[in-house]
């Protein structure tokens, strides 16, 4: 089955990518490896993301976030490859979480990409991954995803 054919069966509506927020581009291709530029959410059940977990949002909302966040990279790949189909590895996925100090669950927070990227690529979506605290994130959104995959 097709990462296209998952995301159907799956009823997940894949959105037009967002553009870039500055002077940079969505992503960058070198030879089978493609870079994905960081992508913050869209509105969650019409929930804006602007705020900090731990204060505005609870974990499960930000599992929400993160989830958003995947679903504009997996646009993007789209948008650059043509079809999900040529994407043979998600490599790496590094998340920012914007937390209060005493914020615990960054992890909990950016399974919600992890998992999504495991329904849309299957075995192939199963990748390495970091997430960092931060005390303040552009526009003030609770997450912002950037990964790397392995391109055919």
């Amino acid at each position: 089955m097709t990462p296209e054919e998952r995301i159907n069966q799956l009823s997940i509506s894949l959105p037009p990518c967002s553009n870039p927020a500055a002077n940079y581009t969505n992503a960058v291709q070198t030879g089978n490896l493609l870079y994905l530029a960081g992508k913050a959410p869209r509105a969650v059940d019409s929930l804006l993301p602007k705020g900090r977990l731990g204060l505005e949002f609870t974990t499960e909302q930000g599992y929400a976030f993160a989830r958003s966040a995947a679903l504009d990279l997996v646009a993007v790949m789209k948008s650059e490859l043509g079809e999900l189909s040529r994407v043979t590895r998600v490599v790496e996925i590094q998340g920012f979480v914007n937390a209060t100090p005493e914020y615990e669950e960054h992890a909990a927070v950016l399974n919600g990409a992890s998992d999504l990227l495991v329904e849309v690529f299957s075995d192939a979506g199963v990748h390495a991954r970091s997430v960092f605290g931060a005390s303040s994130l552009r526009g003030n959104v609770p997450v912002i995803l950037k990964g790397i995959v392995e391109v055919s």
